[in-house]
């Protein structure tokens, strides 16, 4: 309603397991779809924790995402 539209998505997967990796263009086809944005202007990626908290202990997943906004 404000004018703007999502210029970038950046996505970041913390987690010891899984394989991100396999999965990535996938899953940036799949959020492209829900955003209605390119699958070349979202970033997916993965790192660990290394071994530490739940994600480290493999009891879940977390995720950070990040978009840019900008204004046509």
């Amino acid at each position: 309603e404000a004018g703007f539209r999502i210029g970038h998505c950046d996505i970041t997967i913390i987690c010891e397991a899984p394989r991100i990796a396999p999965h990535v263009a996938a899953m940036r086809e799949r959020i492209g779809a829900v955003l209605a944005l390119s699958p070349d202007r979202i970033s997916v990626k993965a790192t660990t924790s290394e071994r530490l908290g739940f994600t480290g202990r493999r009891e879940g997943i977390a995720a950070f995402a990040t978009a840019t906004l900008v204004r046509p």
